[in-house]
């Protein structure tokens, strides 16, 4: 074998060594908090009129996403959101979605029957949820570990599809693993 191949060979073995022992928070582009706290519970009602709590979701790793219909990042990720929502739903996630157009339910409401995904969009037309987050851009997600506590901020948009495999897997792990 001459040298030039084995060379490759190496190069090869260490970028695939890199990628397995990458920090997907890091990876993905998640700020994480110094300390862990407990995410502020809520309830909201959702598009289909139904209530949902935060809190009734412990132990269930949560993306809690905010976005809003005029913000075209966020419209341009529901299509990633909703393949990711299938993915995830018989992997104890849950993708919550928050709206927060305010005074445009209805808008809101047409919007998510436009585009049909796989998850039910709540509402948030006062902003309690919006400013308890201190949401400041959109969309911006925060992931929740199983013990209600935040894991990590996310603003801006992102391709859910590359990055998120790993990061779900991290979320799955012991909460200890995740961010001390």
């Amino acid at each position: 074998m001459n040298w030039m191949r084995m060379l490759m060979m190496m190069c090869a073995l260490f970028l695939h060594s890199a990628l397995i022992y990458a920090d997907p928070m890091e990876i993905f582009g998640v700020v994480q908090p110094k300390v862990r706290m407990m995410a502020p519970d809520f309830s909201l009602k959702g598009v289909d009129g139904n209530m949902r709590t935060l809190s009734s979701l412990r132990g269930k790793s949560v993306i809690l996403h905010f976005w809003a219909t005029w913000c075209a990042p966020c419209r341009q990720e529901m299509p990633v959101l909703h393949a990711l929502s299938k993915e995830l739903e018989d992997k104890n996630f849950v993708l919550l979605c928050v709206n927060v157009d305010r005074g445009n339910q209805d808008g809101v409401k047409a919007f998510m029957e436009e585009i049909k995904p796989g998850f039910n969009s709540l509402l948030d037309p006062e902003g309690d949820v919006r400013n308890a987050y201190s949401i400041r851009a959109l969309p911006t997600s925060y992931l929740i570990g199983r013990d209600g506590k935040i894991s990590g901020l996310i603003m801006g948009e992102r391709d859910w599809s590359k990055a998120a495999p790993a990061l779900f897997n991290m979320m799955q792990g012991d909460v200890k693993d995740i961010v001390e």
